[in-house]
């Protein structure tokens, strides 16, 4: 048999065990799975969880992983007894809000293939006969959720894995990461160094401190959770036939932060209701192996009873058969939280070969465990990784302070309704533009993202509200999707489709490659030629080795080496940057090319409108009319005595230019093009207008409308795809793929009814059938209708009727062809 890589997973919780099973199956065997606690129960978060699974969530990616955990947990058994009891999830709404959040979430369930359903307060009673139905007003109940036996599940792991060949190495600390020419060669321990082409930590609440070996920052921070048993309760006596059974669904009270399940005639009880209680590791002091126990171990804290007394009130309150018990054990238990509340996962950027999957709770365990896997043998998981990339943050977001305060508010929120545009309150203005100051002078309404303040609308423009047509007044829109938007957006898209609007675009990641392997980097990573004279601008594809779509860019060659992409965040960054050190490294002086961030000290304005060259012409001397500066041209301008580097491209469908200078000249820009657009009606616009008059243009934003689930033929992005191109990653894989011969389509749909308004993940179904998700949405000011994007399957054709459904709700739509404005491309080349 043929040896695989050397492995060595750091970590025997139900991550890193996992890792090896999924990695054995694949037929990889040279596999050494180290931790620093006992075997039989290491210590970590895995030894003390309580195994509740709740599948739903609002990423797709992080369902579906829990969805596999399910599948794999309850296949595993021993003596007949499977590590998985399906005894089903109820979640319950104490207040109006939740109700209306539960059917929001019913529609997560059945857009990513989860079953569930909204109980009555009687039907919740008849599931749960021990909760108090007069203080509940519904319930969402999940039937395939359940609790996992993590600590059992991670000794029969061991045992089959060992049979396999793996080999545990328990009692044993890694003390360094060998490397050798930015690559991993081994593991140090006290006892010696092992071998290893791939290190992956799984090393859970540690995790930031095996990075800290490789000066990696992975952004975790460890926080205790309590957990409590009680007494037994007299109404539990005799239901149960095993001490830790259970037969009543998982309950979820997240009105009041709260989580329960049956230990036999006992409750656990978990709480996140009491103060966020950030770990010091340093503190957390050694244990020797003989002393680690149940109730013993580096991630079990003492209980503070006074934290949780409120918790206890509210428990019996929901639970009145609690009342006859009392709290018989509790402990404040570490997890890892992190600044988006999502796992971290991948290879890092400063060490080939050193993987990470942290931050991943008993819930996903497996999922997760499955995908690193298929990144390790096939290069690629299977289901797509963006919400959980270790890259996404921005340097930024991986300070201790950032980490710390994100991840602790984190921990107070993790079960409030949050709108998917909720702003963090802090902390804000990390970064801001040299437009700022100009935004905050006309009202600018920010959100954040990225640790950028967006100008979402201005309050200056709310008098345009009495000018607009009356065509082009919005519908009045739900409490939900009114949240966070105003009608001021609508006399923002009104001005850039009538006369010229200037939009702030430096939060958009810019990279400049350089040097004489530029070019050769680009054909090869790229789906479009990349040889162009300088001057060109090409939109483009990033595809990963099976074809699907990791990025799409825009590329302006600036000169013959040095090239300007406009690109989707950091985890293109970390892409580009290992591409361009492999290719620097491997090859001649020719092949050395140079990657920068340039975001920060650079800034963009988007000038759009039919009337923008009459600004443009009034402050510069240089030739912006059709042959002087054509569609997807660049040029190096002056405008109002600031050097500008003008592209020809347009997201909102509009004439006009990207308009890019260094961060110092940027306020004089602004003001110089403010002064001249007066004349001609301008305005400032934000992102509510850009984003839906994107959609009404038909283009595509990755991450939402396409990830690496997703070729690019099915995206509807065909025409980024140059197969004469003699190679690029991704090329082998699409052979013989069409837009025709594709089983799913990116579609547009438009809301019958014209008013009713979703915001994306809302299940769509076709014949009654589920058979796709909102990627997309935003009402169309121009074409007067809302307008949502889906992958739909090809027997689907435009013109037939679908339903979204928005809390509960069937909303009828079309599906539609698109662009739905200006398919011909007359604004933009005119």
């Amino acid at each position: 048999m043929e040896s695989s890589p050397r492995i060595v997973i750091i970590g025997a919780g139900i991550v890193g065990t996992n890792l090896a099973d999924e990695l054995v199956t694949r037929g990889w065997n040279n596999i050494t799975v180290l931790d620093q606690g006992p075997l039989n129960m290491p210590g970590g978060s895995t030894s003390h969880a309580p195994g509740l699974v709740f599948q739903t969530n609002p990423s797709k990616s992080m369902a579906l992983f829990a969805k596999y955990t399910v599948e794999k947990l309850l296949s595993l058994t021993e003596d007949g007894v499977s590590c998985f009891n399906q005894v089903g999830g109820l979640e319950v709404a104490t207040t109006e809000t939740r109700l209306a959040d539960l059917k929001r979430k019913l529609g997560y369930a059945q857009a990513w293939g989860i079953e569930g359903s909204i109980l009555s307060p009687a039907e919740c009673k008849e599931l749960y006969p021990l909760i108090n139905d007069e203080d509940i007003l519904g319930g969402l109940h999940v039937p395939s959720d359940g609790l996992a036996s993590a600590a059992r599940a991670v000794q029969l792991l061991i045992k089959r894995t060992e049979a396999a060949g793996v080999k545990y190495v328990g009692n044993t600390e890694v003390t360094a990461i060998e490397q050798s020419g930015r690559r991993v060669t081994g593991v140090q321990t006290p006892d010696g160094v092992i071998p290893a082409d791939i290190v992956v930590s799984c090393a859970g609440f540690w995790g930031a401190k095996v990075g800290e070996l490789i000066g990696m920052s992975v952004p975790l921070l460890p926080l205790a959770h309590q957990y409590v048993k009680t007494t037994p309760v007299p109404a539990q006596l005799g239901r149960n036939e095993l001490p830790n059974g259970a037969r009543l669904p998982i309950l979820r009270h997240q009105d009041q932060d709260l989580y329960y399940r049956e230990h036999g005639d006992r409750y656990g009880i978990g709480s996140y209701a009491h103060k966020p209680m950030p770990v010091d590791l340093d503190e957390l002091g050694s244990f020797k192996p003989d002393e680690i126990s149940e109730h013993n171990m580096p991630s079990r804290l003492d209980f503070t009873l006074e934290d949780f007394l409120p918790a206890w009130e509210a428990t019996k309150q929901i639970l009145p058969a609690l009342r006859e018990s009392e709290i018989e054990d509790g402990f404040n238990g570490i997890f890892s939280f992190t600044p988006d509340g999502g796992s971290l996962v991948g290879e890092s950027k400063e060490l080939d070969g050193f993987f990470v999957a942290e931050a991943v709770w008993v819930t996903h365990s497996a999922g997760i465990a499955r995908a690193v896997a298929e990144l390790l043998v096939d290069g690629k998981s299977s289901i797509d990784l963006g919400d959980c990339d270790i890259h996404r943050f921005e340097e930024v977001q991986l300070t201790p302070e950032y980490v710390s305060e994100t991840s602790q508010q984190n921990f107070v929120e993790i079960y409030d309704v949050l709108h998917p545009l909720q702003p963090k309150l802090s902390p804000r203005n990390l970064r801001v533009s040299p437009f700022h100051a100009r935004h905050k002078q006309l009202g600018g309404y920010f959100l954040e993202g990225g640790g950028w303040e967006r100008p979402y609308w201005f309050e200056a423009n709310a008098e345009l509200l009495k000018e607009m047509p009356a065509d082009w007044q919005p519908p009045a829109r739900d409490s939900w999707s009114g949240m966070f938007s105003s009608p001021i957006a609508a006399a923002e898209a009104w001005k850039t489709r009538t006369a010229v609007a200037m939009y702030d675009m430096t939060p958009l990641k810019r990279l400049e490659i350089s040097g004489p392997g530029a070019l050769k980097l680009l054909q090869e990573l790229t789906t479009a030629e990349m040889d162009k004279k300088p001057g060109a601008v090409t939109y483009t594809l990033l595809l990963d080795g099976q074809g699907g779509v990791r990025s799409d860019i825009t590329v302006a060659r600036l000169s013959d080496d040095t090239f300007q992409l406009g690109a989707n965040g950091n985890i293109d960054t970390a892409y580009f940057d290992r591409a361009a050190r492999h290719q620097t490294a491997s090859g001649s002086a020719e092949d050395w090319v140079q990657v920068r961030d340039t975001t920060g000290g650079t800034c963009c304005i988007g000038l759009w409108g039919p009337l923008a060259r009459e600004v443009v012409g009034a402050v510069s001397s240089d030739d912006f009319s059709n042959d002087g500066l054509k569609y997807f041209r660049s040029k190096q301008v002056v405008i109002g005595g600031v050097p500008v580097t003008a592209m020809r491209l347009s997201y909102v469908g509009e004439l006009g230019w990207e308009l890019y200078t260094s961060a110092d000249n940027g306020q004089r820009l602004w003001d110089a093009l403010w002064k001249a657009g007066q004349p001609f009606g301008i305005i400032a616009a934000g992102r509510a207008a850009f984003s839906s008059l994107r959609l009404e243009k038909g283009y595509r934003s990755w991450g939402t409308d396409m990830t690496t689930e997703h070729d690019p033929f099915e995206a509807g992005l065909g025409f980024a795809v140059k197969m004469a191109k003699e190679n690029f990653v991704g090329k082998a894989a699409l052979e013989g793929r069409t837009e025709e011969n594709s089983a799913r389509r990116l579609r547009c749909l438009t809301v019958d009814d014209g008013r009713s308004l979703v915001l994306g993940k809302e299940p769509v179904f076709y014949k009654d059938q589920a058979v796709g998700y909102v990627t997309s949405a935003a009402y169309g000011y121009t074409v007067r209708k809302p307008i949502a994007y889906s992958y739909l399957p090809a027997e689907v054709s435009i013109g037939d009727s679908v339903e979204i459904e928005y809390f509960g709700r069937r909303i009828v739509a079309t599906v539609t062809q698109d662009p739905l404005y200006d398919p011909t491309m007359s604004r933009l080349r005119g």
